[in-house]
């Protein structure tokens, strides 16, 4: 069948199907016309202002020529094969988004014509894949919106032929099943899937859109509606629900399709106003302490990563602050780290004219995010290596992406995170092992992971018992007051049956330490309250009540206080089953007390730096009396 046939059976298909799917009044109507390509993102001419960017500013000088080597590099390497690995080929959908990303930018950025040839042939070869992988459709997603950003961009200068290979492969591998039932249920999700496959599908819609103008409005219709579900999620101070690495997935692939539509219709349909999204960037920024090292908690990654989209609400909000340590990392972080992440062009194109040498700080020392996934987040400054910074999360194990750390808290003090995450374990170690995963039932296969459960945070654990899937640990207080910054958690859900109460508070006291207290009551019987903290640090137990931690040639002192005959202890990270990550270079810390049945306790823990461990500390207020 030819293409053309092939093309016009696909269009009836779609236009079928979308009759019963989102039937909603439509935000983009047939008097809206497009421009002619290329269209998305970077329409014609626009390249002049990333040149105006690069010239003032050294960072992002510094990006445009990375992308420029790491395309030169692909210049000789093999296109693409569909190569699967277990149940995805994310990794092969990714890889095709930075080398056609890569390329189109370095050929619309220098005119020169092997980044052309090249993008042309990795596309043609991904074209030519069977499918892409619609069982799991964020393959498809991302796939579609790497071969449309080629697409569009190279449309003018493609050979006819190549234009109609790539257009029938977008349509017929990527907007095609998203119609399709057994593939589209992320269109009622709450989480990135959402975000990430309306982006890509919609780029695919865009990317098409003169050849059937009709069902692309149907694409971007439907994403219209569809995408408000996860951003709602947001609300009210835009905490993200699933943590600072899937913020960088769905947000950054909200950012994307956001950035598309607005420029194209002139707004983005009450998109970005809804509450806390434009707030999310501050969340972010925040979630990044003195260190450089993000707050990795749920499914997360132990590294920061390249954010273009904070490029995006710096420029919408008109508050270059927002890139404090965004461009800190861009400009330190090694160019082959950098050219990694397949979004990176897209941190040009948003950058705007006028990017300053100097970011200024934020104004604010602390952030507190409310909603399902509660965090706060503070710091004695900004511009201070050696700052202390504290960060405290509730929340659920029943969220997207979660593991059981509701209470876990981060500290870090001259220059070295001492309480930290061990993050997220690769998934294709565990379902290559068939560890059920993504079970999230409270005697589910996922809990035993090592580093899922309560037992390997910063939290506590009640008789070695797991925490309570469906316990909920809302933020009940919290104040910036600058000598007791403080936020306070109800954790008592997630021990339901082992605890009567139990409220955790994080403080940065007089700018110099950490308080860390909490405040229990058990329940009918004997209980013993497990109280850890994961550390990279060297750790000597050093008295009935303290043990003394040393890394980089720094120390700290965690003290106890409040709890008579409490067992100071280290248990290792080692792995135990074969499906478990290492976790080298790390160990827990903590203590272990026996408490009798309906015991009111008081536990308070001083996380003390080198230079303030002599300090004549502060009588600890109950939770109740801490400032708000």
């Amino acid at each position: 069948m030819k293409i053309k046939t092939t093309i016009a059976v696909l269009f009836f298909y779609l236009i079928t199907l979308s009759i019963s799917l989102f039937a909603q009044t439509d935000s983009i109507n047939t008097d809206i016309p497009l421009p002619g390509h290329p269209r998305i993102l970077l329409l014609k001419g626009e390249e002049k202002n990333i040149q105006e960017a690069i010239r003032s500013n050294k960072t992002l000088s510094k990006i445009h020529l990375a992308i420029l080597a790491a395309s030169d590099t692909l210049l000789a390497k093999a296109p693409l094969q569909r190569i699967q690995i277990g149940r995805r080929l994310l990794d092969k959908s990714r890889e095709c988004i930075r080398r056609v990303f890569y390329l189109s930018y370095a050929y619309r950025l220098t005119g020169k014509d092997v980044y052309l040839k090249r993008a042309e042939k990795e596309m043609l070869a991904v074209a030519a894949f069977e499918n892409w992988n619609p069982t799991h459709f964020l393959d498809v997603a991302e796939m579609t919106l790497g071969m449309a950003i080629g697409y569009d961009w190279l449309y003018n200068d493609l050979p006819a032929r190549s234009r109609e290979i790539i257009k029938a492969a977008i349509l017929k591998n990527g907007i095609q099943p998203s119609f399709d039932p057994k593939h589209n249920g992320w269109l009622k999700s709450t989480n990135n899937w959402n975000q990430v496959c309306n982006a890509g599908i919609s780029y695919g819609a865009l990317a098409v859109y003169e050849d059937d103008p009709e069902m692309a409005r149907t694409v971007l219709n439907r994403a219209i509606r569809s995408i408000k579900i996860p951003m709602e999620q947001y609300a009210p101070d835009g905490a993200y629900v699933e943590g600072y690495s899937y913020w960088g997935y769905g947000t950054g692939f909200n950012v994307l399709f956001l950035s598309a539509i607005e420029k194209l219709y002139g707004n983005d349909f009450g998109l970005s106003s809804m509450p806390g999204f434009l707030k999310t960037g501050v969340y972010l920024e925040n979630m990044t302490g003195a260190t450089g090292i993000p707050f990795n908690y749920f499914d997360a990654g132990v590294q920061p990563q390249v954010n273009a989209s904070m490029f995006w609400f710096s420029q919408k909000l008109k508050d270059r602050s927002l890139l404090w340590s965004e461009m800190q990392f861009l400009a330190t972080e090694n160019n082959k780290r950098l050219t990694g992440d397949r979004l990176l062009p897209a941190a040009l194109i948003w950058s705007g004219a006028g990017v300053p040498e100097q970011i200024p700080a934020p104004g604010s020392l602390m952030f507190y995010g409310l909603g399902s996934n509660p965090v706060a987040l503070m710091r004695t400054s900004w511009t201070d290596k050696n700052a202390v910074y504290a960060g405290l999360k509730g929340g659920s194990p029943s969220l997207s992406h979660a593991h059981m750390d509701a209470g876990s808290f981060i500290m870090e003090a001259d220059g070295v995170r001492w309480a930290m995450d061990l993050g997220m374990q690769e998934y294709e170690s565990l379902e290559s092992k068939k560890i059920d995963l993504w079970n999230g039932r409270q005697n589910s296969q996922r809990w035993k992971v090592f580093r899922y459960n309560n037992l390997a945070h910063n939290t506590l654990a009640v008789n070695n018992q797991f925490q309570k899937v469906e316990g909920k640990a809302p933020i009940t207080s919290y104040s910036d007051n600058g000598l007791f910054m403080n936020a306070v958690t109800d954790i008592t859900g997630l021990y339901e049956g082992l605890l009567v109460k139990a409220n955790r508070g994080v403080a940065i006291a007089d700018k110099s330490y950490v308080i860390i207290r909490d405040e229990l009551e058990t329940a009918d019987t004997i209980s013993t309250i497990r109280w850890t903290m994961v550390t990279p640090a060297d750790v000597k137990i050093s008295g009935s009540n303290e043990a003394i931690l040393t890394r980089n040639g720094k120390t700290l002192v965690l003290r106890v206080s409040g709890a008579p005959g409490i067992r100071m202890k280290t248990w290792s990270t080692a792995p135990v089953t074969d499906y478990d990550a290492a976790n080298p270079g790390t160990i827990l810390v903590g203590f272990e007390v026996t408490v009798p049945a309906h015991t009111k306790l008081p536990l308070t823990v001083y996380l003390l730096p080198g230079k303030t461990a002599g300090k004549i500390l502060k009588e600890v207020l109950p939770l109740q009396s801490w400032p708000q």
